[in-house]
């Protein structure tokens, strides 16, 4: 190899200049604006140009000779592929064997999976037919059962007549002969209703086929029959009160989805017959027989009415685990009723014209609410009961803001005629609260009194002062209560500061340094309780008021401190306990000697040591404001939680 020119000190000459350096052309975020901006500063122009023109006939006699240099075995490379082709036909022949064999597997797969589709297809049409089928026969079936069983129901009567002739075998009376079998009939009515809740099922799944709609007349019909014969059978257990036939029929209605013709039979049967005797329809004979519109007598007379006849129906309706509680006969029957017949027999009693019949009544008429609501027996009751249509009527006919507007216009027609002794009260109230905000604000309360009221006579003096005397007995009884208050709210704001103490854990898990002094967070622990005794208002409390203060906020504060610190040392030393016991076992299997680790100080201790210096600093904050720590119960208990051994009975700060 041949030597290097050297300089005149025997160093190697290089090839390009310093500032040329040929590898920051090689670099992602090259500019070359920017380049040639840095050099054109200190290297001329010419000097760079040359510089780069040498650089790139460098470059292109290495292409070249990079080129040249494996050109030969370029050439030869064709003269030594001889029956490649051949070799790569060879090859190919068992891949495309491979290639046919698996299209033909493919196309047979392919068939077969079309095959097994159309299959499935083909079943699911089979057993969706299946299905349509069997739910025409099934409602073919229901309609024939239906019919079978209203045909037996005139052999059923349901009025009492045929059970009019005494047994005298038996001795039966004609009414529990009757009763039987009006039971039997409200039981087959309740069976002929599920019966038709089915077919109702069976209609709604397979509308618009002509099967079904060849059936609508049977249906239609059988529907007529059943309301007929349920709609006599349901007022001829009303007559009697049968619970039994009462509640199959209520099933009934509830099955076929019908419990408003219910509620409006027992309306008409047995609610509106009782409130007409009560409020007679005819308004002008009710006028002629010299009847009012005072609705508070009538409202006790019908909640007789309701106690005596209509409460055997909303107990059954009611009762649990029977399915009736769609039924609303409080809403739908009774109140319906009353509101109807009040708006034909009395209309007048819903105007607020006459003010004070209106109020009378209005209170009249939410007394009768509340007894109602007495028969709801939950909460989702009584909201179901005042969501109803006919109590919202109800409350709409009573206009309270027309009310309210017509008794304000005649109450201002009086108002001149009341305000003259009331003005020279309001005069006399305000000149007393006057001189109680200038005693506020002066401090001096006897001396500005007597200068107030010097000019006053004796008796207005006296007055005054037995006035003031008389309105400060219930405030001082109210202090200690007050007192309590302002304790619970500063220690509150303390408790803000306390939450920090259980920062120290984590600082001294992470350190192995000694604490030295006190955390920054205990200045705070004080500092609400210090910003009230040093403001404005603590001077109206006295030195009683003040030592009671302090010595209750200090107390309480002083408590949570320490269960904060018991806590956070207890949670150390078990946590370190544990660590020990996993140490010391980890020690023992490999062998190594544990006196190392017992001369190192534990976090434990770091911890108590640094709450020991700020419960030492809390101390001295308690000493500035004129409170003993060692008075203290709580505090003591703290000095025994965290102080060394050797301190344990004297507490020093």
């Amino acid at each position: 190899m041949a030597d290097l020119a050297t300089d005149l000190f025997g160093e190697p000459i290089e090839a390009h200049p310093p500032w040329f350096k040929p590898d920051a052309f090689l670099r992602a975020s090259f500019d070359p604006d920017a380049y040639v901006a840095e050099l054109r500063s200190y290297v001329p122009l010419e000097s760079l140009a040359a510089e780069l023109r040498a650089h790139l006939d460098a470059l292109r006699a290495e292409l070249v000779g990079l080129i040249n240099r494996d050109y030969a075995d370029f050439v030869g490379l064709s003269a030594r592929l001889k029956g490649v082709d051949a070799a790569a036909a060879r090859m190919r022949a068992p891949l495309a064997d491979l290639r046919d064999k698996v299209a033909a597997f493919r196309a047979g797969a392919s068939a077969a999976l079309a095959a097994l589709r159309a299959g499935l297809e083909q079943r699911a049409a089979a057993a969706a037919a299946r299905e349509l089928l069997e739910l025409l026969l099934d409602a073919f079936h229901v309609v024939s059962k239906v019919e079978k069983l209203i045909k037996e129901l005139p052999t059923a009567p349901s009025d009492l007549s045929n059970a009019e002739v005494p047994n005298s075998d038996t001795g039966t009376p004609n009414g529990v002969a009757g009763t039987g079998v009006s039971e039997t009939q409200s039981i087959l009515l309740e069976r002929i209703a599920s019966e038709m809740n089915r077919l109702k099922f069976y209609i709604s799944h397979a509308q618009n086929l002509p099967f079904i709609e060849n059936m609508e007349k049977r249906v239609q019909g059988a529907t007529k029959l059943l309301d007929g014969s349920l709609e006599r059978c349901f007022v001829d257990g009303l007559e009697h009160r049968d619970a039994k036939v009462i509640y199959n029929c209520l099933r009934a209605y509830a099955a076929i989805d019908n419990t408003s013709s219910a509620e409006e039979l027992f309306r008409t049967a047995v609610v509106s017959p009782l409130i007409q005797k009560i409020i007679p329809q005819n308004y002008a004979r009710a006028v002629a027989g010299a009847s009012s519109d005072e609705l508070e007598e009538d409202y006790q007379q019908i909640k007789e009415c309701v106690q005596k006849d209509c409460k055997f129906i909303l107990e059954i309706s009611s009762s649990e685990n029977s399915g009736l509680h769609v039924f609303d006969f409080l809403g739908n029957s009774i109140l319906k009723e009353v509101l109807s017949t009040i708006q034909k027999g009395k209309p007048g009693a819903f105007s607020p014209g006459k003010p004070k019949e209106f109020l009378r009544n209005y209170k009249a008429s939410l007394g009768f609410l509340d007894f109602l609501e007495g028969y709801c027996i939950s909460k989702s009751a009584v909201t179901k009961f005042r969501s109803e249509l006919a109590y919202t009527d109800f409350m709409r006919q009573w206009n309270v803001g027309v009310y309210f507007s017509l008794r304000s216009i005649a109450r201002g027609s009086f108002v001149f005629l009341i305000i003259t002794p009331l003005f020279i009260d309001l005069q006399i109230m305000h000149d007393v609260h006057a001189v109680i905000g200038e005693l506020s604000e002066s401090g001096s309360f006897i001396g500005h009194v007597n200068q107030l009221l010097g000019s006053c006579p004796i008796e207005v003096f006296n007055l005054v002062k037995q006035s003031i005397l008389q309105a400060v007995e219930p405030l001082k009884e109210r202090l200690p209560a007050i007192i309590n208050v302002m304790i619970g709210i500063i220690v509150k704001k303390s408790n803000e500061d306390l939450k920090h103490l259980k920062g120290i854990t984590a600082t001294y898990r992470m350190t192995s340094k000694l604490p030295v002094r006190h955390s920054p967070y205990v200045s705070g622990i004080l500092h609400p309780l210090k910003v009230f005794l040093e403001g404005d208002r603590i001077r109206y409390l006295s030195e009683d008021d003040k030592t009671k203060l302090c010595r209750g906020s200090t107390d309480k504060i002083t408590a949570i401190y320490y269960d904060l610190v018991s806590e956070v040392v207890t949670v150390a030393r078990k946590t370190e306990s544990s660590l020990q016991r996993l140490r010391q076992g980890a020690q023992r299997r490999v062998g190594a000697s544990t006196d190392a680790s017992d001369n190192i100080i534990s976090d434990t201790d770091k911890i108590c040591m640094q709450l020991f210096l700020d419960i030492q600093e809390y101390a001295r904050n308690l000493r500035a404001i004129g409170i003993d720590a060692r008075e203290i119960d709580s505090y003591r208990a703290l000095w025994q939680c965290v102080a060394p051994k050797d301190r344990q009975e004297n507490i020093q700060f």
